[in-house]
């Protein structure tokens, strides 16, 4: 009696070495920048690398001084107490907010240009002009008192700037200083400090 072939089928050949690296992440890339901070990339935006790179410095500066204030709210929102908790606690919050948009605007502006934008902590704290405030509670008369300082400072900022970048023609810096940077901040620190006149339950 004849013995029957096997029907098995022969397993499929193993992926090559080769297949099998192509979809292997590298992890062991090694650590190089590609633009210096403070370089800039020429782009074709009608600009000179001058006047490019004073518009860089100025706009980081701006966005240093920024991240501070929006990360200063974010503090007294968590920390603020008293009569007005709620009241400050959500305003807090939505001008966190406003200011989350400005440090993109701000840092996207910087890039397009052709710098490099600050970004880690570190280099925010070195570069800014605002004063850190305690790690613990302040009252909320106090917050209010330092945070439209911050502001009072980036709107001074802002004016100078948009007056440098107007003379050396780079409008749309001009429009991020002025349209961005100046309302959003003259708005904010009208609403802060109507928290503090006479008749205002806020006080120290």
């Amino acid at each position: 009696m004849a013995t029957k072939k096997s029907s098995s089928k022969a397993l499929p050949a193993a992926p090559s070495t080769a297949r099998a690296m192509a979809v292997q992440p590298n992890l062991h890339q090694q650590t190089h920048e590609t633009q210096k901070f403070g370089e800039i990339v020429k782009l074709p935006n009608g600009l000179s690398e001058d006047v490019c790179k004073k518009s860089v410095a100025l706009l980081n500066q701006c966005l240093a001084d920024t991240i501070t204030l929006r990360d200063m709210y974010k503090k007294h929102h968590w920390q603020v107490v008293g009569p007005t908790f709620n009241q400050l606690h959500l305003m807090y919050d939505q001008h966190f907010e406003a200011q989350v948009l400005l440090v993109d605007i701000l840092a996207e502006r910087i890039q397009l240009l052709g710098g490099i934008a600050l970004a880690m902590a570190a280099d925010i704290a070195e570069t800014t002009k605002i004063a850190r405030p305690p790690r613990g509670r302040e009252p909320a008369a106090v917050q209010i008192r330092r945070l439209a300082e911050a502001h009072e400072m980036i709107i001074i900022e802002a004016r100078e700037a948009a007056k440098k970048v107007d003379e050396s023609g780079d409008d749309g810096s001009n429009d991020v200083f002025v349209s961005n940077v100046l309302r959003t901040n003259e708005l904010q620190v009208w609403f802060l400090t109507e928290h503090l006149v006479a008749a205002s339950p806020v006080t120290a």
